[in-house]
């Protein structure tokens, strides 16, 4: 059976950037099929590295901060070896893809699906009414994907 790892990741105390693990936690309480795992996170580390390698795919949520406020977007990743993090503090998902195949000679299919946010301001885990309206667009993406 397949395992689809789902991460949703960004900081609970920023607004709009807290849909990644909001939308986790939505997913969560609907419930998941057989073969599929959500974890929300602050950051992406590199401790997720063994979580992912054992994934056939992986799905990266976050919020976006440029472009159209509300807008979804889903996007196919790849490993990118030329990325430069100091590995101090966070990765891109591209960046921990290239971990798994440098480490492990393999890496997860993966996306990252995004909704863009409108108020990035101080607000523990309460979204912008446009951030709210594109959670749901968002979740709809999510099943799309690992529906395959």
């Amino acid at each position: 059976m397949d395992k689809t790892l789902i991460i949703g990741y960004g900081s609970p105390i920023r607004g709009d950037d807290a849909i990644g693990p909001l939308a986790v936690e939505r997913l969560v309480e609907r419930g998941l099929p057989a073969g599929v795992e959500a974890i929300a996170r602050h950051v992406l580390t590199a401790e997720l590295v063994t979580e992912l390698v054992g994934c056939e795919r992986a799905i990266f949520l976050d919020a976006a901060a440029g472009g159209e406020p509300g807008m979804v977007q889903v996007h196919r990743l790849e490993p990118d070896v030329d990325a430069h993090s100091t590995m101090a503090h966070f990765l891109d998902p591209s960046e921990l893809l290239a971990w798994c195949r440098q480490l492990y000679g393999q890496a997860p299919e993966a996306y990252l699906i995004t909704a863009t946010g409108a108020c990035f301001d101080y607000a523990h885990c309460q979204l912008s009414p446009v951030a709210e309206a594109a959670l749901e667009r968002l979740l709809e993406q999510v099943e799309r994907v690992w529906v395959g």
